[in-house]
């Protein structure tokens, strides 16, 4: 049996917000912006399925979701406080020029938490999006 990883979700604040982020600052393409009808088991009024993904792997899909897609009040507020603290999500991008990445980036208004450094398995820095979760950005050794 073969599989393989095709989406992940991150939990954002503001999916418009966080779709612009993705796209205008990160470079990343939108792959899906549709809103789902409330046919659909926990959505209530239906709920936007928002995903983008880096423009060399068009097989991969992040969903940029709501905190209250499929959640009670309660859970999405908790939810919310979650991200806003940069305590729920973290990922990590892959670069073959971190610190040119960087500058880019930076010039784009990402914030950076940690500027690029040296590590034993390659340069990394280290940067949050508009909502909170945080990011590795990684160039590899080797």
């Amino acid at each position: 049996m073969s599989q393989r990883l095709t989406h992940t979700c991150l939990y954002v604040l503001d999916q418009d917000s966080a779709k612009k982020f993705y796209t205008e600052r990160l470079g990343f393409e939108v792959r899906a912006d549709v809103v789902m009808g409330g046919e659909f088991e926990g959505a209530g009024q239906g709920f936007r399925w928002l995903t983008v993904g880096p423009h060399d792997q068009p097989d991969v899909e992040i969903i940029l979701a709501d905190a209250g897609m499929g959640h009670d009040d309660q859970t999405r507020d908790q939810l919310r406080d979650l991200i806003a603290k940069g305590a729920l999500s973290a990922g990590s991008l892959a670069t073959d020029d971190c610190r040119g990445d960087f500058e880019r980036l930076r010039a784009n208004g990402v914030e950076f938490l940690q500027e690029p450094a040296d590590r034993p398995y390659g340069i990394e820095a280290v940067f949050r999006d508009d909502s909170g979760n945080w990011f590795s950005l990684n160039q590899t050794f080797g």
